[in-house]
């Protein structure tokens, strides 16, 4: 076979992990130049710099790879396609070499000129011939491809003996016993520093402390000098953000040096117009850490009344269901021909990185968003978020409406409208009658006119067709929205507002080293340093967490919650049986969801006073929508029955059939008229109502502990949990079923109560994504705990007693071969349900449930 080839038939080896070395990958020989033997690799060329840091993190002797040639072919030259043409020559050589400056060593001619100085500092300093280099090509056969020769692999000099690293005995005492640059993470945690304004000295002081804790330097970089601190503020201080008068030259410029930095750029033509797409390395190992089986939200239009350009956010939720950016997009319209590019230019990034990342939800705060390009790209569910118009109704419900008592009347009545429409039987008929019944509060009646009538079918419309996310996710989405004002909105001089060079460099350094040090560790050492944008606290959600019950009184429609920090200090909050709730203190007033209403909510659901959330019965009506797919779809019933009977069982064995602390809730289905839902209350008397033991996966997970107990369940391709199933009064006793058809039909069920965390998603007892559902298989064991570490239960899994749905445990499977394969469901479901169809082999048939 002819070198190329053989080459070109190597498979081109992607793997899994952020970063990777040679030893990660398997290595070919083929027959190189002057009858040499070369050892090759293929590998995505998007992927070259993670398998240089891979390389460069050796434990063994831990270096830095830098370029030391390139050749690269202009791209304006046209040029004939060659199976050995290239189209860029990179050589990076380990920094510790070529050339040899210790004692008798060898520097190559073209570095004859160099004069040693008296105090040697820099580069030249650290070089001691190491022979260690890989070629990375670029062929123009296959240009998403590099082809990496990897030779000479080991860190030695020329007379083969080691030249640096704990090897090498002659580097001990000095600084090439560790790599010769400081690490990413330290060069982040450095500049992010800066950026928000600590000084030299103070950051010096908090290292070389931290390194006496420890006893002493033990790697590279516990060797930080101050000098190295001293040049990176020098830099910040005399970099400009204005690199061309012309605005747009300016970002093109920007755009050309921080290509690393840039996923989707289109600058202004006649056609399009102008579009960039930012997103560091840090948010993209964001996106994929958290991102992957979890939730992406959008806020968008972000600065649309002072910024040039609208900043278009996408953010995921950390372990604390905070939101991290992820992406920033600015344009001066998000159009549904831009969003398309876009969004596929991102996914194409992350599965470069990750081919096996999927994303299970995507929030929408726009009802003209392009839901069916979010679907086609993500491939998941998509839900909308209704935090902006809460808080723009409550803002100004508080500004032009003088008595609180009107403003909890008219909230209430607002909150028990989208209610209605989010659970079908109501349309924006519902907002023409709250305008007459409150002609009384003119000021607010005249500014919902002028700015919501006109807006109220399309977000009728949305409401009714997409799920609503939770209120943790508003609280998470709201509290980012105030961050990211306090961090980039603070410029004294105003003008600098109207330049998209500026917002591009403000991002990319000072707010992105905001968000950066809200995830470090050793954030801590530096509070006494702190100004209020660097401030990251707690949401209003987790905040109303640690309020105990004790601190809340309900007297009728008030209900009174004792301030966390002083303690004399009572907020009363007005209906708080809605999640529309009025509340006095100061951060409610700004139109913001705060701890108190929230609390209220929670503590009223507990005691079983109210229903559950919009949200969360839009999950339970959709695990019912589920369970009435046609007949060849109905193994999700029986799938779903048989999990809601484990359930059951598991919360009997739990909480015991007696221990009934608190009033359940529940829904009762009428066999006689499908689709109509009748809200229970009081159900705790009730025989003839089997409650759903069903919820949205974040109000019960509130920690990593609780994510473990929620692993037991079935998990679909969307990061559906879809162990709290309901139980159906009349259900068929003989099913057609697929194991199939739930993985197709049940992807679109996703969270709709709360932000999930990629830690549901375990092998624990749990079905992975992408493989084949067996329920006799996944079903936990019968001692796993749906217990709440932090004792803040579900909407519907209160302390309760669970009356026994079944008295004995699932049928038997046995396995029936399928007469002919799955159709798909005769309709689109309101929540996304069966919107894809797989041609099962064999099916499982249910009997006497």
């Amino acid at each position: 076979m002819a070198r190329w080839d053989q080459i070109l038939s190597l498979p081109v080896q992607n793997p899994p992990t952020l970063e990777f070395s040679s030893a990660e990958l398997v290595w070919s020989k083929v027959e190189g130049w002057r009858d040499n033997i070369d050892r090759v690799a293929l590998i995505p060329f998007a992927r070259v710099d993670d398998f240089v840091r891979g390389e460069s993190a050796n434990k063994e002797c831990p270096t830095r790879f830098h370029v030391e040639a390139r050749r690269r072919r202009p791209a304006e030259i046209t040029y004939k396609p060659k199976v050995d043409g290239i189209l860029e020559y990179i050589l990076y050589w380990c920094s510790f070499g070529p050339d040899d400056h210790r004692k008798g060593g060898i520097v190559r001619p073209s570095r004859t000129t160099y004069v040693p100085k008296k105090k040697p500092a820099g580069r030249p300093n650290t070089k001691r011939g190491c022979t260690c280099h890989f070629i990375v090509k670029r062929l123009i056969a296959e240009p998403s491809v590099a082809l990496i020769i990897y030779n000479q692999d080991k860190h030695i000099d020329k007379n083969g003996l080691p030249c640096h690293g704990p090897q090498d005995k002659k580097a001990a005492g000095t600084r090439a016993m560790y790599a010769p640059y400081i690490s990413e993470d330290l060069r982040l945690r450095v500049l992010s520093l800066l950026y928000v304004g600590v000084s030299v000295e103070t950051i010096m002081q908090r290292h070389n402390e931290s390194v006496e804790r420890q006893g002493g330097p033990c790697n590279r970089d516990d060797l930080l000098t101050h000098r190295y601190v001293r040049r990176q503020e020098r830099s910040i201080r005399r970099s400009t953000y204005e690199l061309d008068s012309d605005d747009a030259v300016s970002t093109s410029m920007w755009v050309e040096s921080h290509q690393n930095h840039v996923f989707f750029y289109e600058n202004f033509s006649d056609s399009d117009p102008f579009v960039l797409g930012i997103q560091t390395e840090w948010q993209l190992q964001q996106l994929i850490r958290f991102g992957n089986h979890g939730l992406l939200a959008s806020d968008s239009k972000f600065g649309t009344n002072k910024l040039k350009y609208p900043i278009h956010s996408l953010v995921v939720f950390n372990s604390d269901n905070k939101a991290i950016p992820v992406a920033w997009i600015i344009a001066p319209r998000f159009a549904s021909g831009d969003t398309l590019r876009w969004m596929r230019a991102l996914y194409n990034r992350v599965h470069m990185k990750d081919p096996k990342w999927k994303l299970a939800g995507f929030i929408v705060d726009d009802p003209s968003a392009d839901v069916p390009a979010i679907r086609e790209v993500f491939q998941c569910s998509v839900l909308i978020c209704f935090w902006r118009v809460r808080h723009a109704w409550h803002k100004n419900l508080i500004k032009k409406c003088s008595e609180m008592e009107t403003c909890a009347a008219i909230a209430k009545r607002l909150g028990q409208a989208v209610h209605r429409i989010c659970k079908g039987d109501g349309t924006a008929v519902l907002f023409e009658e709250f305008m007459e019944d409150f002609v009384d509060a003119a000021d607010f009646m005249d500014y919902f006119k002028a700015t919501w009538y006109p807006r109220l079918g399309l977000w009728t419309s949305a409401l009714r067709t997409l799920p609503l996310a939770s209120q943790e996710t508003c609280s998470a989405m709201e509290y980012y929205h105030n961050q990211l004002k306090l961090r980039l909105l603070n410029e004294k001089e105003i003008s600098v507002y109207e330049r998209a060079d500026w917002l591009v460099d403000k991002l990319d350094t000072t707010v992105h080293s905001y968000f950066w040090l809200d995830e470090y560790s050793g954030k801590d050492e530096f509070a006494r340093y702190w100004k209020n944008e660097w401030m990251s606290g707690l949401t209003a959600w987790q905040k109303s967490l640690q309020i105990p019950d004790s601190d809340v009184l309900v007297e009728g429609d008030y209900s009174k919650v004792v301030d966390q920090e002083d303690r004399h200090q009572l907020h009363v909050v007005r209906s708080p049986a809605s999640e529309y709730a009025i509340c006095d203190c100061n951060w409610a007033k700004l139109g913001n969801l705060c701890e108190h209403t929230l609390k209220s909510i929670k503590y009223l659901r507990d005691k079983g006073s109210i229903t559950p959330s919009t949200s969360m019965f839009q999950y339970m009506q959709a695990l019912v929508d589920m369970l009435r797919c046609p007949p060849y779809d109905s193994l999700i019933r029986d799938h779903a029955l048989s999990l809601a009977v484990w359930v059951q069982t598991q919360l009997d064995a739990q909480l015991g059939p007696g221990s009934g602390q608190f009033m359940r809730q529940g829904l009762q289905l009428t066999a006689a008229t499908p689709g109509h839902y009748t809200e229970v209350v009081n159900a705790s008397n009730r025989t003839d109502t089997l409650p759903y033991v069903v919820g949205g996966l974040t109000e019960l997970q509130h920690s990593s502990s609780a994510t473990d107990n929620l692993t037991g369940g079935q998990v679909d391709q969307d990061g559906t949990c879809a162990d709290r199933v309901p139980a159906v009064e009349n259900s068929p006793v003989e099913m057609e079923t697929s194991p199939l058809s739930i993985s197709a039909c049940a992807t679109q069920l996703f969270s709709l109560d709360g932000v999930t965390s990629a830690d549901v998603f375990a092998e624990n007892g749990g079905v992975m994504i992408g493989e084949e559902l067996d329920t006799t298989k996944n079903l936990p064991s019968t001692d796993t705990s749906f217990a709440n570490s932090n004792g803040f239960e579900d909407d519907v899994l209160n302390k309760a007693d669970c009356a026994t749905m079944v008295d004995e445990q699932p049928q038997p499977l046995y396995v029936a071969p399928a007469e002919k394969s799955l159709d798909q469901c005769s309709k689109n479901q309101q929540n996304d349900l069966c919107c894809n169809t797989i041609e099962p082999e064999i099916g499982p048939r249910l009997q006497n449930v």
